[in-house]
């Protein structure tokens, strides 16, 4: 671990079931009730689901006919994203009462660099208590935190005592925190990689450590490197302010090979709908649609196009979709279908800054 992580003091904050949690707080009506936003009991797919609802195994991503199978009493509410995009926005400034050096993912997270503050505290873990009852006082909204050194750490460390909690892990405690990780919980580490990692005996942070570096490059690329830091307690992604987002994408790969255009466009619909809900959470639409296939052969195939109007609902992304999957013929079993949006309505925006706060700190975390 380098001395230039030592000194960065990194805060994930993350709002406790955001949209369900709007619409329970403007509708008094439903609180403590098991709410899912999005989705109906006939069709479509649950965008958040109440802390009521989620004891009950419902989940985001989740069809609303599943949902109502696992929770009888389940309540649809339609997302209002005007709302919550009003609410962010209140958010946020609480964030820059405190430093300038916010990096917001969506509408509900943010990184925030605290190493030096506008309010000279010296404790992250204290900055972090402080922006949480600021946040409930005037909004009367619950957020989570974690705390450390960097972003990998502090987002991790954000999921561990919610809602309404957050934890910190000091510096000396990360190479435990992490060697104690599952696996799944590394960025980057989806359900695919990680299975592929089980097969290689690694499944905790402590069995990745112990891999040198030529072993994961052999098996995993490019991102063997970014393993190989990461269980190291690495991660040199500084947080950005005014990050300027150029595509957003989502991708799955089959467990096993698709060979009929009828369960290709089923299942590019499931992820027209995963794309419509991350723009629509980071308040983004784009002109430009490219499809990518990736076939048995492991070759890959994109097609792209440009619409004159930016673009951000689930029928309007499939419908591009499908006429892009249907201009060519397949001919071969495909493997992984994806979708990105790009040409994105940031480019009004503010650039990424490069100034970044280097400033080396001896104070309590």
């Amino acid at each position: 671990m380098t001395d230039a992580n030592l000194h960065r003091k990194i805060i994930h904050i993350d709002m406790d079931a955001f949209y369900a949690s709007v619409e329970q707080l403007d509708f008094p009506e439903l609180k403590h009730k098991p709410i899912a936003v999005g989705g109906s009991e006939q069709r479509g797919v649950v965008a958040a689901a109440s802390y009521e609802a989620r004891k009950f195994g419902v989940r985001s991503a989740m069809s609303g006919v599943q949902a109502k199978r696992l929770c009888p009493n389940l309540i649809f509410v339609k997302p209002r994203f005007d709302r919550y995009k009003t609410i962010s926005k209140k958010i946020q400034s609480i964030f820059y009462q405190f430093t300038d050096l916010v990096e917001p993912l969506s509408l509900d997270e943010a990184y925030l660099d605290v190493t030096e503050n506008k309010k000279g505290n010296p404790s992250a873990t204290l900055v972090a208590t402080e922006i949480r009852n600021q946040i409930f006082d005037s909004l009367q909204l619950t957020a989570s935190a974690g705390i450390s050194i960097n972003k990998f750490v502090a987002k991790i460390a954000s999921d561990y005592n919610k809602p309404n909690g957050q934890k910190t892990v000091n510096p000396e405690e990360v190479p435990v925190f992490i060697e104690n990780l599952d696996i799944r919980k590394f960025h980057g580490i989806g359900k695919v990689t990680a299975e592929r990692m089980y097969q290689l005996g690694i499944f905790t942070g402590k069995d990745l450590k112990r891999q040198l570096l030529p072993f994961l490059e052999e098996h995993f690329g490019k991102s063997g490197k970014r393993f190989f830091d990461l269980s190291r307690g690495i991660d040199y992604n500084e947080v950005k302010p005014n990050r300027l987002r150029k595509s957003l994408a989502a991708e799955h790969t089959f467990s096993q090979n698709l060979t009929s255009e009828i369960f290709m466009l089923d299942k590019l619909k499931s992820i027209s709908n995963e794309v419509s809900q991350r723009l629509a959470k980071s308040d983004l639409s784009g002109r430009t649609i490219t499809l990518k296939i990736k076939y048995s052969d492991f070759t890959v195939q994109t097609r792209s196009k440009t619409t004159t109007k930016f673009i951000n609902s689930t029928s309007q992304i499939f419908s591009i979709v499908e006429d892009l999957l249907l201009a060519d013929d397949i001919n071969n079993s495909v493997r992984l279908l994806g979708i990105s949006v790009s040409n994105l309505n940031t480019l009004n925006e503010n650039k990424p800054t490069d100034e970044t706060v280097s400033a080396q700190l001896s104070l309590d975390f």
